[in-house]
């Protein structure tokens, strides 16, 4: 349903595992919560960083959608200004 809010009161994204690109080379899979004054706040956050990563992004977010997340980081806050793009992950092949 579009501009369904899984929690009124939220962002329409709240509640939804997000793919977030960064402006560097790190990609972080997570439950998005909320965007604060200090960044972008995820849950459960998987992390992809190709210099740390035997896979490449493309086979890191299959895996994900695979198996599921691996979280890594039960909180993670994403310094806005580092934030390139969100994509819900289930529409990440669609972009």
């Amino acid at each position: 349903m579009s501009g369904h809010v899984f929690h009124p009161g939220h962002a329409e994204l709240h509640g939804i595992t997000v793919v977030v690109e960064t402006l560097g080379d790190a990609l972080y899979v997570g439950r998005y919560h909320e965007e604060t004054p200090k960044g972008l706040l995820l849950h459960d956050v998987a992390e992809h960083r190709p210099d740390g990563d035997k896979l490449t992004r493309d086979e890191f977010i299959k895996r994900t959608l695979k198996f599921g997340v691996r979280a890594e980081h039960r909180n993670f806050v994403l310094p806005t200004d580092q934030v390139r793009r969100i994509t819900k992950l289930v529409e990440w092949e669609q972009r």
